[in-house]
């Protein structure tokens, strides 16, 4: 068979991948948790779309369209009473669903309603959903989907390409062998989770000559550990490590203007209780930013000057066509409207 693809109709017509106009719609990352306490409110402008932020009296999170439907004012400028949530400029109340609840100067309220939308918290982070309805679950490392997790912050930055690219980078096999000077062949298969969810892992060890191969190979499986799983195209989880230990890290990224990234590094492990686990995972999390920086180190220039075209795939990037379809295949809306991208 050819190691060459030819250029296929899917990379001349793609509506969503690498266009700095479009974006999936899904869950993404807005705030650290610990920066909105109880009471207050903040203004964030998530890919395009300006949002009021706030955390009731009670812990509920409410994101809304930032700007009041009377004049215009910002809502974060105002204060969150209750659940609620009150305009600086008349002193309109909207509720946690977005509904006008109370106007001061008539003494009643009128069949007013603002957009509010999904919002949770997971991995210290807060997170929502561009759309009126979330339609599947917040990310998660496949692997831990049912175990409770401690998580901790690693780098946050912000790169010069669309987040797309930067999610291929790890399952761009060639580039583990040029960049990072893996003495193995890495071949990936791929599995779908579901439809704003794929998985990628590592079939294939390779290397037997090489010492390091020799000296870590009986800590592994004979497939080796190493998998990749993607949400929303925009943010992805990676699990790494011996059979005796695996590392996890998230990276989650939203699209700035002019198909820009903005990013942020999360580690991730299983919670384990007690004193003796609490030191155990301050252990493994450190570990766990190691090798992530270990593997980031040598591609951050790249996202900074790169002008991503792929004109001539080879089947080495097969895996990184296989997202590109999948990317495709979801639902897509458009920058700072999030009306839905009409499809062919």
């Amino acid at each position: 068979m050819s190691s060459y693809i030819h250029k296929s109709n899917l990379l001349n017509k793609s509506r969503i991948f690498n266009n700095p106009q479009q974006f999936i719609e899904g869950w993404y990352w807005v705030l650290r948790s610990k920066e909105l306490g109880k009471g207050k409110v903040k203004s964030v402008n998530l890919i395009g779309r300006e949002l009021a932020i706030y955390r009731g009296y009670d812990g509920q999170l409410v994101s809304v369209d930032a700007f009041c439907p009377h004049m215009g004012a910002n809502l974060a400028e105002g204060k969150v009473e209750g659940n609620g949530l009150r305009c600086l400029f008349h002193n309109w109340k909207f509720d946690a669903d977005g509904n006008c609840v109370e106007i001061p100067c008539l003494r009643k309220s009128l069949p007013i309603k603002i957009k509010a939308f999904p919002t949770a918290e997971k991995y210290g982070m807060i997170w929502v959903w561009t759309g009126e309805i979330a339609k599947q679950p917040l990310p998660f490392v496949p692997e831990l989907e049912f175990e409770e997790c401690d998580a901790a912050f690693a780098s946050r930055f912000v790169k010069n390409c669309h987040p797309n690219v930067v999610m291929i980078n790890a399952i761009d096999a060639q580039h583990f062998n040029t960049v990072h000077n893996l003495p193995l062949e890495i071949v990936f298969k791929k599995e779908e989770i579901n439809k704003n969810a794929i998985k990628f892992s590592n079939i294939t060890r390779g290397g037997k000559d090489s010492l390091l191969i020799k000296l870590i190979s009986p800590f592994y499986q004979e497939a080796g550990t190493y998998s990749m799983c993607y949400w929303y195209g925009s943010t992805g989880t990676v699990t790494i490590g011996p059979d005796f230990l695996h590392f996890h890290i998230m990276f989650t990224l939203r699209l700035l203007e002019g198909g820009k990234t903005e990013g942020q590094t999360i580690l991730i492990t299983k919670k384990r209780h007690g004193l003796h686990g609490w030191l155990f995972n301050l252990i493994v999390l450190w570990l766990t930013k190691v090798v992530g920086n270990y593997f980031a180190r040598g591609d951050t220039k790249i996202f900074q000057t790169i002008k991503f075209d792929l004109k001539t795939p080879l089947k080495a990037d097969e895996s990184i066509m296989q997202f590109i379809q999948h990317v495709e295949n979801q639902d897509g809306l458009s920058w700072g409207s999030w009306e839905v991208v009409d499809t062919y």
